[in-house]
């Protein structure tokens, strides 16, 4: 009987020392993949800022005068708490140039029934730190040109999730990885000398287009290492790696005071990856399915030899078996086309957008609740910390179903432990020529989720604040009740074929009690 590949990697070893190098080698980049998604949070942060007054800069050295004390003579108060107007101005002609230090204490001080004029000679910011709102000057009028940032590189996302799928399941993932990884680094460095915003905002897409074909690609290549018991290993070591990632973004920033630097300092690790087209082996799952079988069963003696295991003696005859299989190209319709794949391609895709709604919306809305973005944005990343460890110990241990149905409902910690379960689930429930493809087709709609996300807590947020988390709640529910209806995946061999997928529990039933035979 010709065995899958499931059967022959218990023979290589399934969970050795090997796949707990490749494990961690080809999730690495995962760290850095979190200072592509959340850096925005202060490379795009919008610091005070109020209109500028010409002359002013001849008064405060010349004259001893504090930024505070001018800013208090020609700026309005916007609010009960004492907070400066950010977009309007006194209008009244101060003539600051021609102005002797003598003649201060006679300016007439403004009152509420001084009109007001637009910042038509720009404004001033609060440099402590620079970012790209104070290179481009977005504020006011142009405040609308910031929120472009992150939904460029959510449609970069988005572009990339059907690209990178369709390239990876068709030329390799071992390939799109390194040409992800090339990618990503160079448009990185393109955002720091990009003198234009709208030419700015390209390279921002280009850079989701190759974090997501970088991202997707190493998880499945990992993955497809393992056997059925040990995959979740994959999702821990992913999940902890992301979470240092995020844990190190705060801190980075707070020292770093120039975004070009911040954006500098994260990018530049990335071309260190590019080694790993020497380091890193291509999955031997996929070159099986596309009929290289000398080349996935070398890989698989490599595996076997790390792992001190030794292979069958009938090798051979089992690669004229493999040889024989029909080649068929990835097509985004396999993901529709049978009953089952049909089905769970709807409920994940609704699942990664609701995943990106709720936990975009609970992050975003600490710039709502909290006034200290480095402490409140250190304090949620080392809350998601332990999201590997508590998904490793709940994995097996919780039935599935309930794991899911509880995890978007219980917070931020669920719900992070949601986005890694999600993520898990989706790599399980493809057959291996559509992997890659299915969990970027379906998590593209996270992409979408992300530019969703602050548009429905700030209009939500404006009528009543907790208003977004009924919404989540919401959400949540149908995730949980659609999410109930897929299979169970514990202890189940990674579909090679769609009918693996449409026959999975005829399969399953009559395996039950049968050895794991090679032959």
């Amino acid at each position: 009987m010709m065995p899958n590949f499931d059967e022959l990697l218990q023979h290589a070893g399934d969970f050795g020392p090997f796949q707990k190098r490749i494990a961690f080698l080809g999730t690495l980049p995962v760290s850095l993949f979190a200072f592509v998604l959340v850096g925005v949070v202060f490379l795009g942060n919008t610091p005070d800022h109020w209109c500028k007054i010409a002359g002013a800069d001849h008064v405060q050295e010349d004259c001893d005068v504090s930024v505070e004390e001018v800013r208090n003579l020609t700026v309005p108060h916007a609010g009960p708490h004492g907070s400066h107007n950010r977009c309007a101005k006194f209008d009244m002609d101060w003539n600051f140039s021609a102005v002797s230090c003598s003649d201060l204490s006679h300016w007439s001080i403004p009152t509420n029934t001084t009109p007001l004029s637009s910042c038509d000679e720009g404004w001033m910011f609060d440099l402590t730190w620079t970012t790209v709102v104070t290179e481009f000057t977005l504020v006011c009028e142009q405040s609308w040109l910031a929120d472009l940032n992150q939904a460029s590189l959510a449609a970069g996302f988005f572009i990339g999730a059907f690209v990178s799928g369709y390239v990876a399941d068709r030329f390799g993932r071992k390939l799109c990885f390194i040409g992800s990884i090339l990618g990503l680094g160079v448009s990185g460095m393109c955002i720091i000398i990009s003198p234009y915003y709208p030419l700015f905002l390209v390279f921002r897409c280009l850079q989701g287009f190759f974090a997501k074909g970088a991202w997707t690609t190493t998880y499945v290549l990992v993955i497809e290492f393992f056997g059925s018991n040990n995959r979740k290993f994959v999702s821990v070591v992913s999940r902890t790696l992301y979470s240092t990632g995020m844990v190190f973004i705060p801190g980075l920033a707070y020292y770093i005071h120039s975004w070009k630097n911040l954006q500098l300092t994260m990018t530049l690790p990335i071309f260190i990856f590019l080694v790993y087209y020497w380091v890193m082996p291509e999955s031997p799952r996929w070159l099986l399915s596309q009929g290289k079988t000398r080349e996935a069963m070398s890989i698989v003696e490599n595996v076997a030899k790390c792992n001190k295991k030794s292979m069958p003696a009938d090798l051979p005859e089992m690669d004229v078996l493999v040889g024989q299989q029909e080649i068929v190209p990835p097509s985004f319709k396999d993901l529709f086309r049978t009953p089952k794949m049909r089905k769970h391609t709807i409920i994940l895709i609704y699942a990664w957008f609701t995943s990106t709604v709720v936990f975009q919306g609970l992050l975003l809305r600490l710039g709502i609740t909290g006034d200290n973005v480095f402490l409140d944005f250190f304090i949620s990343a080392v809350v998601e910390l332990p999201t590997g460890l508590i998904f490793y110990l709940l994995v097996d241990r919780v039935d599935f179903s309930w794991l899911r149905r509880s995890i978007a409902i219980i917070g931020r910690l669920a719900v992070a432990i949601g986005f890694e379960t999600v993520n898990f689930t989706n790599s399980e429930l493809y057959p291996t020529p559509l992997r890659n493809l299915g969990v970027s087709f379906c998590s593209s709609a996270s992409d979408i989720g992300a530019v969703a996300a602050p548009f429905v807590l700030y209009r939500l947020a404006s009528v009543w604040q907790e208003l977004p988390l009924l919404l989540y709640g919401v959400m949540s529910i149908v995730y949980s009740g659609l999410v109930m209806m897929l299979p169970e995946m514990k202890g189940v061999d990674l579909p090679e074929t769609i009918d693996d997928v449409e026959n999975r529990g005829k399969k399953d039933e009559q395996k039950v009690g049968k050895p794991n035979n090679i032959i």
